[in-house]
């Protein structure tokens, strides 16, 4: 409820499509993917690879492609079974998550801000600073409290950036201060269906240009939490619409 859970992700959809009797270089897929995605402009994307292991710890490891905005993951891979091939695309989110060391380096941070501030009023103001310190320090929280809390709505955009990338308050700040708007449920929206739109695009060129015709496309778990819900989908089909 208050960010203190696992940080362990939620995956929220996963795609794939197997195809029989074919091989493919996945390095090679990957490197069409980065590419298109580039083309595409999209804010905030980070692209990495990274390996899983196929089994246990000491069994061999598979590379996936992973696309991350800020919180929001796609993994993808491309690999054999045997003489087939498959493809998939699963995307995830990994929680906000406050961690009791960045509490604790936050509380310490503010502990120095009031006793150093303190200091400063008692140089200026004397006997009075007791009596105007508290209010200006209080005051100043709020003042930074309500920054966080509107940073982009009054346009400070960058400032947004740097605290979901500042390692000891990002948890806490987007935990407990960065406002949720339909604005950025749409951009998570947009960004779903353009990686995805990318990959299965693809995934059917590259297949097509070898004379491989796909027939099913599975799809398993809703998409951010019941926005959408599983399919199966025959690629030979068209939509009313298409006809």
């Amino acid at each position: 409820m208050f960010g203190f859970r696992s940080k362990k992700a939620d995956e929220l959809s996963h795609w794939y499509t197997p195809v029989p009797n074919y091989s493919s270089s996945a390095k090679e897929f990957y490197a069409e993917v980065e590419k298109e995605l580039k083309e595409q402009h999209v804010p905030g994307l980070n692209i990495s690879y990274i390996e899983f292991s196929e089994g246990g710890v000491l069994s061999d490891k598979r590379q996936y492609l992973r696309m991350t905005r800020e919180r929001l993951v796609f993994d993808v891979c491309a690999a054999p079974f045997g003489v087939n091939y498959f493809y998939s695309c699963r995307f995830a989110e990994i929680p906000a998550v406050v961690e009791p060391w960045q509490l604790l380096a936050l509380a310490c941070g503010m502990g120095f801000i009031a006793l150093t501030s303190f200091y400063v009023f008692v140089r200026i103001f004397g006997l009075l600073a007791p009596f105007i310190w508290p209010v200006a320090f209080l005051g100043v929280v709020l003042g930074a409290i309500y920054v966080m809390r509107n940073a982009v709505a009054i346009g400070i955009k960058d400032l947004d950036k740097i605290l979901l990338q500042t390692p000891i308050i990002n948890g806490i700040y987007e935990a407990w201060f960065r406002r949720e708007t339909y604005y950025r449920q749409d951009v998570r929206l947009m960004y779903l269906t353009v990686v995805e739109g990318v990959v299965k695009k693809l995934v059917e060129q590259e297949t097509a240009a070898k004379g491989v015709k796909l027939l099913t496309q599975y799809e398993h778990a809703p998409i951010l939490h019941g926005l959408y819900y599983p399919t199966t989908k025959r690629l030979d089909q068209k939509t009313e619409a298409e006809s």
